[in-house]
C-alpha cells in the first residue's frame, strides 16, 4: 500500500507540473505569437521603453507580490495534509489582507516614481508613460497570487493554467490594439517617433493589466465553483489545533520574506542590467542606441529564452506543496525521489531546447523583427547564449526544492552572492571590455551558473542526496547534440527550396522532436518506468511498444 501511494503522488506531482508546463508554453508561444506585430507596430526602441519598464514593474512586483503563490501554496498545503482546513482558510484571509497593503505601496511607488526611474536610473525618460500604465497591474497581481496559491496549495493547477492562458490572451488583444491607437494618436499629433515609440510602448502594458483582469475574474470563477467543496471540507474539519488570525499572519510574513528576498535577488538581475547597460553606453557615447538595442536583448533574446524556461517554472509550483507535504512527514525517501524526478525532468527537456534556438534562431529571429540587422544581432545573442536555458531551468527547480524543504533561507544567500558575483563580470564586461550588448548575455549566464552550483551544494549538504550524473545530464547531452545536427541538416536543406521563415523554423522543430524522443528511449536515458510515471504513461508505453521502440 504505501508503494502504491508514493506513486500517485508522484504521478499527481507530474501530472499538475504537466498542466501548468502545457498553460505555460501556451502562454509563452501567444506571447511571441503579439510580439511579433507589438514589435513591428512600435519598433526595438519602443520595444526598449517596454522592456524598461516591464523591467521596474517585475522588480516591484517581486518585492511586494510575486512570491505570495508559492508562500501561500507552501502554508496551504501544510495545513490541508493534516486536514485543517479552517487554518487553511485563515491563511487565505490574512494573505487577501497582506495583498492590499503590499499592492497599494507597490501602485504608489510605480506610479508616482515613474519620472525618476525612468530619466535618474534608466536614461529613458519616455519609459514614463508604460510605467505609469502598468503600475495599477501591481495592485491586482498581488490578489490574483494570493488566490493561485491558495488553489496550489490543494494541489491543483488548473485554475493558476486557465487563467494564465486567458490573461495571455486578453494580454495579446489589448496589447497589440492599444499600442497601434496610442501610436497613431501621436502620428497625428505630430509628436515625432521619439514620442510614437513610447506611446505604443504604453499601450502594450495596458494590454497586461488588462489581461490581469481577466485572470483575476476567472479565479473568481473557480473560487464560486469550488464554494461546495469547501464547505464540505469545513464541515468535516476535526483538527485541534486551531491557529489563531494573528499567528497565521505572524507565520504568513515570515515565509513570505526569505521567499520575496531571494526570488528578488534571484531576478534583480534583470533590472540590474538594464540600469549598468544604460550607464556603460553613456559612458561609451552611444545612449541613443540604448533603447533599441536593449529592445533587441529583452524582445529577441529573452523572450525566447524564457519559453522553455516556463515548463521548469511550471515543475517547480507543482513541485513545492508536494516536497513540503514529504518533508513534514519525515519521507526522505520520497523527498530524494521527486528531487531526482524533476531535475532529469529539467534537463531532458531544457537541453534540446538550447541547442534547437541556437540551430534556427536565424529564421525565428526573422519571424519577430522586422528589421534584418536586428534579427541578425538578436540571432548572435542566441547563438552564444542559449545554454542559458539549461542553466535557468537547473536553478530553478534547485531554488524550488530548497523552498519546498524550509531550507528557505539558502535561496536567499545562494541568490545574493550569485548577483554579487554577476555584478563584477556585468561591469567588467561592459566597462572594461566594452562588450555592448554581448556583455548582458555572458553576465545573464553567469549568474545563472552560479545558482546551479550554489544550490547543488546546499542540496547536498543539508539534504544529503547525490546527483546522478550520466543519465540527468551526459547522456540527454549527447541525444541533444545528435538532434541538434538533424535539425540542422533539415534546416540547411530547406534553405535550397524556400526562404519562408515560417517553414524554416516549423519543419526542422517538426523534424528534432522524433528523433529527440528516440535518441532518449533507444539509449535507455529514459526507462520505462519512468516514462510510466508520466502523465498519460501507459498510453506512451503501449505506442512506444507498437512502434517496437520498447520492449
Amino acid at each position: 500500500m504505501p508503494v502504491k501511494k508514493t506513486k500517485s503522488r508522484s504521478n499527481n506531482f507530474l501530472v499538475q507540473g504537466a498542466i501548468l508546463a502545457v498553460a505555460g508554453i501556451l502562454v509563452r508561444l501567444i506571447g511571441l505569437a503579439y510580439r511579433v506585430p507589438l514589435l513591428r507596430i512600435i519598433g526595438s526602441e519602443g520595444m526598449g521603453y517596454y522592456s524598461t519598464a516591464y523591467n521596474l514593474y517585475a522588480i516591484i512586483l517581486l518585492l511586494s507580490s510575486y512570491s505570495l503563490p508559492l508562500a501561500v501554496s507552501k502554508m496551504v498545503s501544510a495545513r490541508i495534509a493534516k486536514n485543517e482546513y479552517k487554518n487553511a482558510g485563515k491563511i487565505l484571509r490574512a494573505a487577501l489582507i497582506y495583498a492590499t497593503i503590499v499592492g497599494g505601496i507597490g501602485f504608489c511607488v510605480v506610479f508616482f516614481g515613474a519620472d525618476y526611474f525612468a530619466s535618474s536610473l534608466y536614461r529613458m525618460p519616455l519609459a514614463k508613460y508604460a510605467l505609469k500604465s502598468l503600475a495599477p497591474t501591481i495592485w491586482i497581481m498581488a490578489y490574483l497570487g494570493v488566490l493561485r496559491g491558495y488553489f496550489q496549495g490543494h494541489s491543483t493547477m488548473v485554475p493558476t493554467a486557465v487563467s494564465q492562458i486567458f490573461e495571455q490572451v486578453i494580454n495579446a488583444a489589448v496589447s497589440v490594439g492599444a499600442a497601434y491607437y496610442l501610436c497613431e494618436m501621436a502620428i497625428k499629433g505630430a509628436k515625432g517617433n521619439d514620442v510614437k515609440a513610447a506611446y505604443g510602448a504604453a499601450g502594450g502594458t495596458i494590454g497586461t493589466g488588462a489581461g490581469t483582469v481577466a485572470a483575476i475574474l476567472i479565479m473568481f470563477v473557480f473560487l464560486f465553483l469550488t464554494a461546495g467543496k469547501r464547505r464540505k471540507s469545513l464541515r468535516e474539519d476535526k483538527a485541534s489545533k486551531r491557529e489563531s488570525f494573528s499567528h497565521i499572519t505572524k507565520v504568513l510574513i515570515l515565509t513570505v520574506i526569505p521567499v520575496i528576498a531571494s526570488t528578488a535577488i534571484y531576478n534583480i538581475n534583470s533590472v540590474l542590467d538594464g540600469m549598468v547597460f544604460g550607464q556603460s553606453m553613456k559612458a561609451l557615447g552611444l545612449e541613443y542606441e540604448t533603447s533599441r538595442l536593449y529592445g533587441i536583448y529583452t524582445g529577441g533574446y529573452l523572450v525566447l529564452v524564457n519559453v522553455p524556461v516556463a515548463i521548469a517554472n511550471a515543475m517547480s509550483s507543482s513541485l513545492i506543496p508536494t516536497v513540503s507535504r514529504s518533508f513534514s512527514g519525515g519521507d526522505k525517501g520520497d523527498v530524494n525521489s521527486k528531487i531526482s524526478m524533476v531535475i532529469r525532468f529539467a534537463t531532458i527537456v531544457s537541453f534540446p531546447c538550447a541547442i534547437g534556438l541556437a540551430v534556427i534562431s536565424v529564421p525565428v529571429m526573422g519571424i519577430l523583427f522586422n528589421s534584418a540587422d536586428d534579427a541578425i544581432l538578436a540571432s548572435y545573442l542566441m547563438i552564444i547564449g542559449s545554454a542559458v536555458v539549461v542553466l535557468y531551468s537547473i536553478s530553478t527547480v534547485t531554488n524550488a526544492i530548497l523552498q519546498g524543504t524550509n531550507l528557505i533561507n539558502r535561496p536567499v544567500k545562494n541568490a545574493a552572492i550569485s548577483l554579487v558575483i554577476h555584478f563584477i563580470v556585468l561591469y567588467i564586461l561592459l566597462f572594461a571590455f566594452k562588450s555592448n550588448v554581448i556583455g548582458l548575455v555572458f553576465g545573464n549566464m553567469v549568474f545563472a551558473l552560479s545558482m546551479c552550483i550554489l544550490n547543488a551544494r546546499s542540496i547536498r549538504k543539508n539534504l544529503y542526496y547525490r546527483q546522478e550524473v550520466i543519465k540527468t545530464f551526459l547522456m540527454p547531452f549527447i541525444c541533444a547534440g545528435i538532434m541538434g545536427i538533424a535539425v540542422y541538416m533539415a534546416y540547411a536543406g530547406l534553405r535550397m527550396f524556400t526562404q519562408s521563415r515560417a517553414l524554416l523554423t516549423m519543419i526542422p522543430v517538426a523534424v528534432g522532436v522524433p528523433v529527440y524522443a528516440i535518441l532518449l528511449i533507444s539509449t535507455r536515458t529514459i526507462s520505462k518506468n519512468e516514462i510510466l510515471q508520466m502523465p498519460k504513461g501507459k498510453k506512451l508505453v503501449s505506442i512506444l511498444q507498437k512502434v517496437r521502440l520498447l520492449k
